[in-house]
């Protein structure tokens, strides 16, 4: 009973301590969160305090400012936070598209700068694309160009789809230094130099990296696609969130690709994209062709096999059951079905045109009591004596001589390029945009060649972003309430989750044997087994064996008194045997001395 009631303690401690656990969790997260937004904001406020307090004798009333807008510190080459509300420094592209209709043709789709609907951050603004079913552009110049030597490249930007994405990209294009760039024709087919950012259709939820290579052969540029991320990217399009990507590519031809500081693709410029940088060093020879007596088949008929004598491929798969009885009461003369008699023809039939009425036909209710109605046939089984059609059977072929396949020849285009990183300088960024949604929220673009300065603007912008929209979230049981609303089944988890410790709480501390005595009629019904229950007699019996010796002497020497004393013993016990009779069980009782 002890070891029950410590196991109760322990699953009660254990139940109260997860839930608690969860709640303080939840909890604290929300308190870190709206600890750091309101530790930013008074910040500002008194900054914004200590500026007016001069010029105005009295205390001026608390201003609304609730975000400022990241400023970058140290080497980069483009910066870009839309907080001065204005597309100062952007172009719009005038261009058209080729080789589709007119009215399609035209890059009209309409961008604006203006806060997020929602926003948890009044103030802060970013470029939306607000257009659906129309195509967007619109490009900025770097402060200067970026050239891949030995330096990193940096890029990163924020993407909110606020209204989810039906089909649509949201990707950067880094647009390759040429002498005739014109950022107001631009173009899906104006060269760039990394094609990067998410991008979804359907159910396919892309994270697009794309270089196009110069094949130093040629002179052609190659698209080259990196591996798709092992990650399921689905949440991040459907949450309606603020995520932060980011493109980092080193000069040892390694790159990672990062969504919100997380790792979720790497690799290497060399082995990691499709098509390969390098070309195979041999070919298969285009002008060599296969032999006409070449023999591929690894088995064929023997040709020696002939069918035996007794093989009939005349016999059918099925015959019938000539052991089979025709069971008792069956119904030859009862049709199966009968025309319904309560059917009535519609008024509205013609017979010119629809043909002489019929009722419909129903199952016959004769036939419901009996074994079967109609004309009785005996049932089908499998012919013992069936073959099917002959063949032969088929044996190793002697003259295989394998799949052929065209000999190798030296590669006339191999190239072999070990620095993949070493691509076309770019002077521009831009937006290329085909969106069946609209309202897609870009902001803080930043391209650096210093990680520690790009993850100090990320900080600035994204993550009080971040902050604001997780403090804004709701509490772990409305999360849950709201989880089930949209997965109803998660009410049976939280039914589960909660009933099961209750269950094995009531089944450990409220269940057990019960200790109160039982009647010696009771124990006479039921024959259960009982302790050893020792009386007076054995007791006093046991008393007079550890006795002297010489004691037992005088017994011996003076019989008429142990006769007497003996007799009054009995008696004794045997007045008290009676009243212990209920509390033994007769099974136990020892048979007394006389």
């Amino acid at each position: 009973m002890e070891l029950k009631m410590r196991l109760c303690v322990a699953l009660v401690s254990l139940s109260v301590c997860v839930l608690l656990a969860g709640h303080v969790r939840a909890q604290e997260e929300a308190d870190d969160m709206e600890m750091d937004v309101e530790d930013a904001i008074d910040d500002m406020r008194e900054e914004e305090l200590e500026e007016e307090q001069p010029t105005a004798p009295t205390t001026p009333p608390v201003p609304t400012v609730t975000y400022k807008a990241p400023e970058p510190m140290g080497e980069h080459y483009f910066a870009e936070s839309f907080d001065k509300g204005t597309l100062q420094g952007w172009v719009l592209s005038q261009a058209k598209k080729d080789s589709i209709d007119e009215d399609i043709a035209k890059y009209d789709g309409k961008w604006e700068v203006e806060e997020m609907q929602n926003t948890k951050l009044p103030g802060d603004k970013g470029l939306v694309l607000k257009s659906k079913a129309k195509h967007h552009a619109i490009s900025g110049l770097l402060l200067r160009p970026f050239t891949f030597d030995t330096k990193p490249l940096i890029l990163q930007y924020e993407v909110n789809f606020q209204t989810g994405i039906d089909c649509g990209g949201a990707y950067v294009k880094l647009l390759s230094q040429t002498p005739d760039l014109d950022l107001a024709e631009f173009v899906d087919k104006t060269p760039y130099t990394i094609m990067f950012g998410p991008d979804k259709c359907g159910e396919d939820y892309k994270l697009h990296f794309i270089f196009r290579h110069k094949n130093p052969k040629t002179g052609e540029f190659e698209e080259k696609h990196a591996k798709k991320p092992d990650a399921d990217l689905r949440s991040y399009y459907t949450d309606k969130k603020t995520h932060l990507y980011t493109l980092v590519l080193n000069p040892d031809n390694s790159f990672e690709i990062l969504i919100d500081q997380t790792v979720v693709s790497s690799g290497n410029l060399l082995s990691d994209v499709t098509p390969a940088v390098n070309p195979p060093a041999e070919i298969e020879d285009p002008d060599d062709q296969k032999p006409e007596d070449w023999d591929e088949r690894p088995k064929i008929q023997d040709p020696d096999a002939s069918k035996p004598e007794d093989w009939d491929e005349e016999a059918p798969a099925k015959i019938a059951d000539e052991d089979a009885v025709k069971p008792d009461g069956w119904l030859d003369e009862e049709p199966e079905y009968i025309s319904d008699p309560e059917a009535l023809k519609p008024e509205d039939w013609d017979e010119d045109m629809d043909g002489e009425w019929e009722a419909p036909q129903i199952p016959n209710p004769v036939c419901e009591t009996a074994p079967g109605c109609g004309p009785w046939e005996r049932p089908m089984i499998d012919n013992p004596n069936y073959k099917g059609k002959w063949k032969s059977p088929m044996i190793d072929n002697p003259n295989y001589q394998g799949v052929w396949k065209p000999r190798k020849v030296p590669n006339p285009d191999f190239f072999e390029d070990l620095h993949p990183f070493r691509m076309s300088a770019f002077s521009a960024v831009g937006l290329e945009l085909w969106s069946m949604s609209s309202d897609i929220f870009f902001d803080n673009f930043f391209i650096s060649s210093d990680r520690a300065v790009a993850e100090r603007w990320a900080s600035d912008g994204w993550g009080l972003k971040k902050a604001a929209e997780g403090a804004a979230e709701p509490g772990l049981m409305t999360q849950m309430i709201t989880a089930a609303e949209e997965r109803p089944w998660l009410w049976i988890v939280y039914v589960l989750t909660v009933a099961l410790p209750v269950v094995l709480i009531i089944v450990f501390c409220c269940t057990g044997k019960k200790s109160s005595a039982s009647t010696a009629a009771e124990y006479k019904k039921t024959d259960e087994p009982q302790p050893d229950v020792k009386d007076e007699a054995e007791e006093d019996e046991e008393a007079k064996e550890e006795e002297p010796e010489g004691k037992k002497s005088e017994e011996e020497d003076s019989p008429g008194e142990a006769e007497e004393d003996e007799h009054r013993d009995d008696s004794t016990s045997h007045e008290k045997s009676e009243d212990d009779v209920l509390r033994r069980s007769p099974r136990n009782r020892k048979a007394r001395k006389d």
